[in-house]
């Protein structure tokens, strides 16, 4: 059903400030020169040089980060991490080394206490470009000559750990997001068709993978009918059966997607390989505002709780066979933004990422989140991130990438940005608090460098939270004294991203 302008703007005035509201209260925001949306209680929020958040009630977090002797993961006082896979020191099942590039990630129960991950490893290109790449595991290869791929990770919590193939032969794996039924769709961030950069098949697909059974990742089929762009992110709505996607690109920017089942069709374990190449409709998000006037760019949006009307927009050609998905529209038919990444559902709805846009777009910033609403059909900007005047310095936070929400109350958020990089939360009125910061110096002593986080993802009990650092490519188990953070959301499930 199509949302139309003339209606969302009907309803603006219908409801008056009740919209504003609605996207205002609880809205976040984070680091110094943050925008952040007033809580009624306690006034706006607010960042402070260490990242840790004011407020008039007790501050939120757990304190400040402490060195790690070890130089790889400053955490609060109380906290502890092991090290779950390494690339090029852990081993799979085979006998061969871990990939490196680590990714999304998603963790899933498994049997008498075990946890179950489904790990990307975002390698792009040819396999002799890496020194470690996803091992070509027989059956379970879909292009021989791409480097990328998942592994399955068992981890229990005496610390014994096994590793194996889930896919191998696919490109630049960088997020996904998990399913209802237990599975990770893992997707490429890369659309080089057979011939380029040395390829053999087309890329730029979701694949699935499931963590239970081996068998049913045999012989990889890309889910066609998503589409072939370059996709980041991915979460399926669990009632209406939707599945939500972004895309990172620029020239021109991506675009957020939604694909909408063929009538009939019961998700479920192994059902999506199954699906016809046109199954369904591939469509992409137009967003105007409360006055019905249509927004080019996710960047326009300078406040949070700004609240857009969306509508969607059939993608003409979704396998861009000769034109790239984004650049099939006019500059007035789609919503652009740059770097859309990281998606989780929760609270009915999606969560997704804008890690950061500069000059390629109309307004800068260095990270938005936003949140889709499909009942109200609606994205509320819930996250708004200044420009970080300088990076290498510590305290501030720029450019999400990963995000869940926390069992206990509001949001886990990696960042991928300059300089150095943190695992950040963000209560639900605007105050934030660092959790972990990336000692790894992969630079030199006089340039430091510190890689990513990625993979950001709680255990289903709760207790341990599990995070990538990119490169050179290490899961970590982090666990510590959790306690649940000032205004809590209401619900909490969802997938990882890059």
């Amino acid at each position: 059903m199509s949302f139309t302008r003339r209606e969302f703007t009907r309803q603006s005035a219908l409801t008056g400030a009740g919209i504003a509201l609605t996207g205002a209260v609880g809205a976040l925001a984070t680091a110094p020169g943050a925008l952040a949306a007033e809580d009624p209680e306690h006034g706006p929020g607010h960042g402070s040089e260490n990242g840790r958040g004011h407020g008039h009630d007790k501050s939120p977090g757990y304190g400040p980060l402490l060195p790690d002797p070890e130089g790889i993961l400053a955490l609060p006082a109380g906290f502890s991490y092991r090290i779950v896979t390494h690339s090029g020191v852990t081993t799979l099942e085979s006998g061969e080394p871990t990939p490196s590039n680590h990714d999304g990630t998603a963790a899933f129960e498994g049997p008498r206490g075990v946890t179950l991950l489904v790990n990307n490893h975002e390698l792009k290109g040819p396999r002799s470009k890496w020194k470690y790449p996803v091992p070509l595991a027989e059956g379970l290869v879909y292009d021989p000559a791409a480097s990328g791929g998942c592994t399955v990770v068992e981890t229990r919590n005496d610390g014994r750990t096994a590793e194996w193939v889930g896919i191998a032969g696919t490109s630049t794996n960088c997020a996904g997001g998990s399913t209802a039924w237990g599975t990770w769709l893992t997707c490429e961030e890369n659309s080089d068709k057979a011939g380029q950069n040395g390829m053999t098949k087309d890329h730029g697909y979701a694949f699935e993978v499931d963590p239970y059974d081996r068998r049913a990742n045999r012989d990889p089929r890309p889910i066609k009918a998503f589409g072939r762009y370059d996709h980041e992110a991915v979460v399926i709505d669990p009632k209406a059966g939707h599945a939500y996607l972004t895309e990172d690109a620029s020239g021109p920017n991506g675009l957020f997607y939604r694909w909408v089942p063929p009538q009939g069709f019961k998700h479920g374990r192994g059902k999506l390989r199954t699906l016809a190449d046109d199954a369904g409709v591939l469509q992409a998000a137009k967003c105007f505002d409360r006055n019905g006037v249509f927004v080019d760019d996710l960047s326009r949006a300078t406040k949070t709780g700004t609240v857009y009307g969306v509508d969607w927009v059939d993608v003409p050609d979704r396998d861009a066979r000769t034109v790239p998905v984004r650049k099939q529209f006019g500059q007035l038919d789609v919503t652009r933004g740059r770097k859309l990444e990281g998606m989780w559902w929760g609270d009915g709805g999606a969560y997704l990422v804008s890690s950061y846009a500069r000059d390629e777009s109309p307004v800068e910033h260095d990270g938005q989140v936003w949140f889709y609403d499909p009942k109200r059909r609606t994205l509320t900007l819930k996250v708004l991130l200044g420009i970080n005047p300088d990076p290498s310095k510590d305290g501030a936070f720029d450019s999400p990438d990963n995000i869940t929400v926390s069992p206990y109350g509001g949001l886990v958020i990696a960042e991928d940005g300059e300089g150095i990089s943190h695992l950040f939360g963000a209560t639900e009125n605007g105050r934030t608090y660092p959790i972990a910061r990336n000692d790894l110096n992969v630079g030199t002593a006089e340039a430091p460098a510190y890689s990513e986080f990625a993979g950001v993802t709680f255990s289903p009990d709760g207790k341990t939270l599990f995070a990538n650092i990119q490169t050179p490519g290490i899961l970590l188990a982090i666990t510590g004294p959790w306690k649940r953070q000032p205004n809590r959301p209401r619900t909490a499930g969802g997938t990882t991203s890059d």
